[in-house]
This record gives structure tokens, C-alpha cells and sequence, in this order.
């Protein structure tokens, strides 16, 4: 049987799986140099993407769309999706964005004949609401799955209060544990819009409330990654951290602007302290931390099972504090965060809940690298091209200490650059992490992950444990920070992503080639991508983009020559 999940809102992918296998999942951002975020607005997109695998719309068994919130103020009433189909708009109904209490089955499937028209013809699909994506997303790529094992899953994204869920694989069943407290996870963003280095001023605020939409008043998609960087830079002010649940009670009320209101209370309650943005953000992040760890605990011990695995999904598990922070709390035997928590994750979760419905599948058999395939071609002018293998590549590393755009195979999945789709640079040098975010116009501030063998990563992190995902914090030994001072945070963390040969052959060939010249194990890793647009689709665009003298890709190295 062949399944396709469709996510057409913002973070639009398209996923198809056969038999219990994931063929490919294609994020509309990661195409054509698209803008992050991207939506699919005409189902003709859809209909190219599985060209580009060789099917036709008539190839899928089961067609399965992601659920979505409604119109009205407080994200209620019918959802329904408008799209361009043959030059005319078509309304497509979905599933909810989630239930509306605590008994409602969150499987509940919702079936809808004919409706959906692609390449003249027009096909049933089936709809779940948007938090079983998010959950089956998680749970179906775990490996608790493909153990058979039973796990909580907690779901916390910017429509929604963190919700905790238990899955049973034998009974095939999801049951609601209910909600943590009372915050969507648009606060990481909100709160940037009143501290720190994307704080709006009360005339941006006002405009925004009239406008209400996503990208502003909600939050916006990007400014909550950059804050994750940015905390770096205060320092706890524990007075603060102890005052913030007192505003939290005295302020709360049941509505999606509570975040707002918190944000200005809190504002006002500090006027005239001798506080820095950088240490209100970062006193806000500990206060929520502290409480989703809290909050998690007395929900798990009032459940009462025996210690569980865990899964945390939606927007805000791309928070790597909190994801450690839960980690190292010692409340699960094992804890585990897909690499598309947030909605890149949708269509794959969308089709998981078809497939657990009809199939009774519980476990996906997938990779991370199951994106669109690199385009090659011809160097661009002023370039020139020559043959070179890894082992080559790492000689160049260590000679000239040089960054280069990497590109191969099938891109990553998920807001991450996972080495397929990179720019690649020694750590060594201390003033690398500055020319990365130089050439990529990004903030000093703004840190370079490490892309580290497995095996060593003990020796330099803690705890260096497995992490092919880039997802949890590590700190950064203190024998090693002045050896690799570019992947050093300013706190002295680091976003370890681990990986070993049968991860990603060609990366670990590398890596372990630059550690035999070196003894160093690991390289500077960051996306490749125009600023505010996805990954490079093809060799062209990142010559084009001229940011670096070297782009390799497939055995082939594109060096200027001009």
C-alpha cells in the first residue's frame, strides 16, 4: 500500500510511504532555494513532487491531509484550506488542529470522497487532526516502536499547552494524560517581542495585535531558535525566576493572547531593575524549564506506571536546554526527539496515522535522509571542477583550513543540516564561528554546531552521548575548548550531532580521514542555504551564492578559479 501525507500549510511537505517504508519525504522550502517555511498553495506542487519520484497521483492508495485550526479568534470553527487547482480555487476540509477534550479520540479519522483534485482527476483522502502528526511523527520513527515498547509523548507547539499522551503499541492506542500548564509554545517567540535583540516597539506591537496573524503577533517562525542562542549572554536573576509564577497566576486567563499579557505584566513588574534583555530571557527560559520539567514530573508520578520512555514533539522540542534538562532529569529510562519535531515532521506523521489505522503498523522504517536528491551540473563561471575523494577533502581541511559547501545525496529531514546538506569547516580555528556567520549574515552571537565520529565524542563532550540528530546540549570539556574554540557557545555548549558509518558513510570517511592528519574528530557544521531560504538544491546555486571557494559534492570538487 502506498501512502501519501500531505502537509500544504506553513513548513509544507509532502511524504510518501510503501509497506511500512518511508520513500521520501520533499519540504517545499527544500526546493528551488524556496523561503523557509514555505506553504503549498497550488495542489500542482503535489503533483510535481511525485513526479520527481517517478509516480503519478493515480500510484497513491491513500491520500491522508494534516488537520489545522480554524478562522476565528481563537483558532476555532471549520477548517477548511483553500488551494489553486487548474486556476481555480478549491476548499479542502480538514481535521481539527486538536481535540476539544481530554476523552476524544485523537485517531479519529475523517473521510472525505472525491475532494481532492490533482492533475484532472479528483480523489478521496482522509484527514487527522494536527497534533496526531505531531504525535505519530514522534512515536511511529522512535525506536521504541521498532521495539514494540510502549512511551509517553509530550506535544507542545505554538497552537496548542504542552499535552501529554501515552502510546501502546499492543493496543494500539493513544490515550490523553491532559495538558502541563497553561502556555502555547508561541512564548519562546513572544518573548523576543519584548526583550532582547527582536523586541518590537509599541507601535509594532499595536500594528501586530490589529493584524493578528502568525509571522507577527503569534510569534513568527525564526525568532525562537535565535533567543536559544542569544540566553548565552545573561545571567540568571533567581529573584526574577522566583517572582515569574506569581505573575503567571495573578495574570492568567484562558485565551491565545495570554502570552502577550504575561509578557507585558512582566515588563512592567521589572521597570526600573538594573536587568539586561539578555538576563530577563534567560530567567524566563529557566523559569519555563524548570516548569515543564516540574510539570512532567507530577503528571507522570500521579499516572503512576513504571518508569517509560519518552518522546517529545512540536515546535518547541527544538529547544536542546529543554530537551537535555528532561533528559538528565532521570524520569525516563530513555528520552527521544525526532529530527522534524516541528510541522517539517507533519506529512509523515499524517501518513503514520493512516498507516497505524489501516495497516495497523506502529513502527516506520525510515532515515533522516530521505529528502530531495542533490542537483549537479556544470561549474558556473569562475569556476572550475576536478575529481577529489574525502580523503582529499580532509587533506584540504587541514591544509588551508578553508570552509566548503557539502553537499550529497538525498537532502536531511527537518530544520537541521545534518551533513548532507552543509558547509563544513575546521574547528580549530578561532576565528571560524565569526567567518561563518559573517558569510551566512547571521548575528555574532549565533553558535556552530559540531559534527563529531561517534565514538570520540565521550572524550571532548558531556555526556557525548549518541545524537545523530543535533537535539540535546552538551558541554564542551574544558581540555578541548581551546582545541575546537569554534563549536564552543558562549556558555561553553555545544549542538553535538554524533555520527557513525552506517549513519552516514561518506561524512564518517571524512571525519575519520581530517582525525588521522588532525586528531581532531570532528568539524564546524552549519546549514547551506541562501539566508531565509531552505537547503541548496544543487551544486549551481551554492556557486552562485559565492559565499565560499570550495562546494563538493559526489566525488567532485568545484573550486573558483577567479
Amino acid at each position: 500500500m502506498i501512502i501519501c501525507g500531505i502537509k500544504l500549510t506553513h513548513d509544507a511537505s509532502v511524504a510518501v510511504i510503501r509497506n511500512g517504508k518511508l520513500l521520501f519525504c520533499v519540504e517545499v522550502e527544500k526546493l528551488n532555494n524556496n523561503k523557509r517555511y514555505s506553504e503549498i498553495g497550488d495542489l500542482s506542487t503535489l503533483v510535481e513532487i511525485l513526479d520527481l519520484y517517478g509516480l503519478k497521483p493515480s500510484d497513491i492508495d491513500r491520500y491522508v491531509l494534516d488537520g489545522w485550526h480554524g478562522k476565528d479568534s481563537y483558532w476555532r470553527g471549520e477548517s477548511v484550506l483553500i488551494q489553486s487547482s487548474g486556476g481555480e480555487d478549491v476548499s479542502l476540509k480538514v481535521a481539527s488542529y486538536n481535540e476539544v477534550s481530554i476523552k476524544e479520540d485523537v485517531l479519529a479519522r475523517n473521510s472525505f470522497a472525491s475532494a481532492l483534485p490533482l492533475d484532472g482527476k479528483r480523489y478521496h483522502y482522509a484527514s487527522y487532526m494536527h497534533v496526531t502528526g505531531h504525535l505519530l511523527s514522534a512515536y511511529c520513527t522512535s525506536p521504541f516502536a521498532a521495539a514494540g515498547e510502549s512511551a509517553y509523548v509530550l506535544a507542545w507547539d505554538g497552537g496548542q499547552y504542552p499535552r501529554l499522551y501515552h502510546v501502546d503499541p499492543v493496543e494500539k492506542r493513544i490515550l490523553n494524560k491532559g495538558r502541563l500548564f497553561c502556555l502555547l509554545g508561541t512564548i519562546y517567540s513572544i518573548m523576543g517581542h519584548y526583550f532582547g535583540p527582536y523586541k518590537r516597539t509599541e507601535e509594532q506591537l499595536a500594528e501586530e495585535r490589529e493584524k493578528r496573524d502568525y509571522e507577527g503577533y503569534f510569534g513568527g517562525y525564526s525568532i525562537a531558535g535565535k533567543l536559544m542562542s542569544y540566553i548565552a549572554l545573561g545571567k540568571v536573576r533567581e529573584e526574577l525566576v522566583a517572582q515569574l509564577p506569581i505573575i503567571y497566576e495573578r495574570e492568567f486567563e484562558v485565551a491565545n493572547t495570554f502570552e502577550h499579557r504575561f509578557m507585558r505584566a512582566i515588563k512592567a513588574e521589572i521597570a526600573g531593575r538594573d536587568y539586561s534583555d539578555a538576563d530577563v530571557l534567560l530567567s524566563l527560559h529557566t523559569y519555563l524549564q524548570e516548569l515543564l520539567v516540574s510539570s512532567l514530573r507530577t503528571k507522570i508520578r500521579k499516572d503512576g506506571l513504571l518508569p517509560q520512555n519518552f518522546c517529545f514533539t512540536g515546535g518547541s522540542a527544538l529547544n536542546i536546554k529543554w530537551n537535555s534538562a528532561i533528559r538528565q532529569s532521570g524520569m525516563f529510562r530513555a528520552t527521544y526527539v525526532p529530527p522534524f519535531p516541528n510541522d517539517c515532521g507533519s506529512a509523515i506523521g499524517a501518513a503514520c496515522a493512516e498507516m497505524m489505522t489501516v495497516d495497523g503498523r506502529m513502527a516506520l522504517d525510515w532515515s533522516v535522509y530521505s529528502g530531495p536528491m542533490v542537483r549537479v551540473g556544470e561549474p558556473e563561471p569562475g569556476w572550475r571542477q576536478r575529481p577529489c575523494d574525502v580523503a582529499e577533502l580532509a587533506s584540504l581541511f587541514a591544509s588551508k583550513g578553508c570552509p566548503v559547501v557539502f553537499l550529497n545525496g538525498a537532502a536531511e529531514l527537518g530544520p537541521r543540516a545534518l551533513g548532507n546538506r552543509s558547509i563544513l569547516a575546521p574547528a580549530t580555528n578561532p576565528d571560524m564561528k565569526t567567518l561563518l556567520n559573517r558569510i551566512k549574515k547571521r548575528e555574532d552571537f549565533r553558535p556552530v554546531a559540531p559534527i563529531c565520529m561517534e565514538e570520540h565524542a565521550p572524550e571532548i563532550f558531556s555526556p557525548g552521548t549518541h545524537d545523530p540528530h543535533m537535539l540535546f546540549d552538551h558541554m564542551v570539556k574544558p581540555e578541548w575548548r581551546s582545541r575546537i574554540p569554534a563549536i564552543c557557545h558562549l556558555d561553553d555548549t555545544a549542538r553535538l550531532q554524533t555520527v557513525n558509518v552506517d549513519e552516514n558513510e561518506t561524512i564518517y570517511r571524512l571525519l575519520s580521514e581530517y582525525h588521522k592528519l588532525t586528531g581532531v574528530p570532528l568539524l564546524c557544521n552549519t546549514s547551506a542555504n541562501l539566508n531565509g531560504s531552505g537547503f541548496f538544491p544543487d551544486v549551481g546555486s551554492a556557486m552562485r551564492w559565492g559565499g565560499v571557494d570550495h562546494v563538493y559534492s559526489d566525488g567532485i570538487l568545484y573550486e573558483r578559479s577567479a
